[in-house]
């Protein structure tokens, strides 16, 4: 995992008022709620006391209560009582644990996996996705490394064969170009495809086909873990990769459309959306789950091709920000 970075972690809905919610992300247990506010607060769980889980226990007001011997923490992490010692006892500065910023955007927690900041970097996100855009979620589990995920989503050559009889119709087995293009922070891939059958022609290199044009089809990464299909104005695809651990990956994902308004008739549009969507995902999880390792890097034994371009890229960007995140300040 890169650090020091913004990770997309869970559904909004996920975190209700009034409870805790402990997960695993990151290969670090955390434990999740609501303030009075409204404001998501994630703190390491593991109480500093005898290392119980925070999340068994329950809100006492805006405290987390551990469930082992009552021990109290505030959203910053920090113990404001210990039961044993009495209420009118002050708590010792080194009782507290770690408290991970977060944010929620479109409908997603974010928090800050890395190191403390005066000032934080924006929330990765799409600007064309804005909080009006209406979308339907579902959440899969895929047991590898969450870059093996990423990586099949920005895989151009595998549509035709993994997809036959969805996206894959056709069998557009030749790929021209790719045609990719990078931010100048490093921080996003996009790339458009342009696939064709194969009748004895050679591919077109990038410089042949029309330049980027952020108004087509075309896939739309944003790092660490965030991804879109943009295929209209009104019709987008988007899947967050979260990863578990270091063999994990819980797999959200959305169609999103708003072409058609109609309740009962949105309803239907709506399922049938995702309904295909996740057929595709299926697909695309049947394959990967037999690729060896299970984490990609850099360097690997494989035999690549040019229209594995987005995935080299992927590579790339994520080793120089794994050795920009360890880096001494």
């Amino acid at each position: 995992m890169i650090r020091n970075q913004w990770y997309a972690v869970l559904d909004s809905k996920e975190v209700k008022k009034g409870r805790l919610l402990g997960v695993t992300r990151l290969s670090e247990r955390m434990v999740f709620w609501r303030d009075q506010n409204n404001k998501i607060v994630c703190l390491a769980d593991r109480c500093v006391h005898r290392g119980a889980a925070i999340s068994a226990g329950c809100l006492k007001g805006e405290h987390a209560m551990c469930p082992f011997h009552g021990f109290e923490y505030d959203s910053t992490g920090r113990v404001k009582l210990i039961p044993a010692n009495g209420r009118s006892t002050p708590v010792p500065e080194n009782m507290h644990v770690h408290s991970f910023p977060t944010a929620e955007r479109h409908g997603m927690i974010y928090i800050w996996w890395g190191d403390d900041c005066a000032e934080l970097p924006p929330v990765p996100g799409f600007a064309d996705i804005d909080e009006k855009f209406p979308y339907v979620t579902t959440v899969h589990h895929w047991p590898v490394h969450y870059s093996r995920a990423v990586e099949n989503q920005l895989d151009l050559v595998h549509v035709p064969f993994v997809h036959a009889d969805t996206i894959g119709r056709g069998f557009h087995t030749l790929v021209n170009g790719p045609l990719q293009r990078v931010s100048d922070d490093g921080h996003q891939i996009e790339f458009w495809v342009y696939n064709e059958v194969d009748k004895g022609q050679l591919p077109k290199k990038a410089n042949q086909l029309p330049p980027p044009d952020s108004n087509i089809q075309h896939i739309h990464f944003v790092f660490p873990n965030i991804w879109q299909n943009w295929i209209l104005p009104k019709f987008r695809v988007f899947v967050a990769f979260v990863p578990i651990d270091e063999e994990n990956t819980r797999i959200y994902l959305r169609t999103l459309q708003r072409f058609v308004t109609v309740p009962i008739l949105r309803e239907v549009v709506d399922f049938a959306n995702m309904k295909f969507g996740t057929k595709v995902l299926n697909q695309d999880r049947r394959v990967v789950l037999t690729q060896i390792p299970k984490k990609t890097a850099l360097q690997m034994d494989e035999k690549l091709i040019a229209g594995d371009l987005p995935i080299v890229t992927y590579r790339r960007l994520r080793d120089e920000m794994q050795k920009a995140s360890t880096d001494p300040i």
